[in-house]
């Protein structure tokens, strides 16, 4: 009797394999996107999002995803549980920082803002709200709120009993419905606001910014220790206003500002003798620039030179 070319039952050879890993790979690249934006909600830091992502991939790799019945549902469940684990580890680090800590930006492509849920859940303002919740609290609202998961699935991922889970999202909806921005207003108006502050800041007009900021406007800038930045929030119209006009605007160098989009919506890409030194992200509400974000940590500026894909 001839030799059949079969392997023996219960074993795979070396195409098994590679099928294997090469449906890992789509079905991971599929959801890439998906994964990093909820990853930096949780974090609020990119390249320690990216981090997590190896984490995940690696996870995901050593899966039979044969038993996998809904890959996307599993990916966020690894996704989640790594995130965690990096936040707390986050969180630490946030003790021995010097300054003001703020989000690491990210530069976004127009089409986010159109998704007013996604630009909002990715906003500056919104990851600030965010870093008030404790770190289960944080992954629950996240993925309740801006993925939509159900109780059950969102116990899987954080380790809780579904009904744990339900007091945990009431209790972040609504410590974070009293601190969320209210604004109104479209992305165009918005734009249009950024745009006279803008040029209120390139050219120091005092009275400018007067008119564009709102009465209790706040700003904060992130130097991580390493650039000049405030040491404490600045709040008021008049400060914040003197401050932009005559303090961080310092005609020092040659300077440029590019209007772009930051985390979802209207920013400044501030420059200095044609090198990146900051990001001044804005909120506005009803017209006004009620918060102002300036990030100039080198270390924070390394995903505002491309744009990066998020989803949900």
């Amino acid at each position: 009797m001839s030799e059949r070319n079969e392997r023996p039952a219960g074993t795979a050879g070396p195409f098994a394999r590679d099928n294997r890993m090469d449906s890992a790979t789509r079905a991971f690249v599929a959801h890439r996107n998906l994964l990093f934006t909820l990853t930096y909600e949780i974090i609020g830091s990119a390249t320690d999002a990216e981090d997590v992502l190896q984490e995940s991939w690696l996870l995901w790799a050593g899966v039979d995803i044969g038993t996998v019945l809904d890959q996307r549902a599993y990916l966020i469940r690894i996704a989640t549980r790594q995130a965690l684990k990096r936040l707390r580890t986050l969180d630490r680090r946030k003790e021995t920082y010097v300054g003001p800590w703020l989000p690491e930006p990210l530069l976004t492509a127009l089409d986010v803002a159109e998704d007013v849920e996604l630009a909002d859940s990715v906003s500056m303002a919104m990851l600030l709200v965010l870093e008030t919740l404790q770190p289960t609290e944080r992954a629950v609202f996240v993925l309740r709120e801006v993925f939509g998961l159900d109780y059950g699935e969102i116990a899987e991922a954080v380790g809780k009993s579904p009904a744990a889970v339900r007091q945990i999202a009431r209790r972040a909806r609504s410590h974070v419905a009293a601190r969320r921005p209210r604004g109104t207003g479209s992305p165009a108006e918005h734009r249009a606001a950024l745009q006279a502050f803008q040029r209120a800041v390139e050219t120091g007009d005092l009275q400018s910014l007067l008119d564009i900021l709102a009465p209790d406007v706040v700003a904060l800038s992130d130097g991580g220790g390493v650039r000049h930045a405030l040491p404490r929030p600045v709040v008021g119209v008049g400060n914040v206003a003197r401050l932009l006009a005559v303090g961080w605007w310092k005609r020092d160098a040659e300077r440029s500002v590019e209007l772009v989009q930051i985390n979802g919506g209207p920013g400044l890409l501030v420059r200095v003798d044609g090198e990146i030194d900051g990001v001044l992200a804005v909120r506005v509400e009803n017209g006004y620039v009620t918060g102002a974000y300036h990030v100039r940590n080198p270390e924070k500026l390394s995903h505002v030179e491309r744009e990066t894909a998020v989803s949900r």
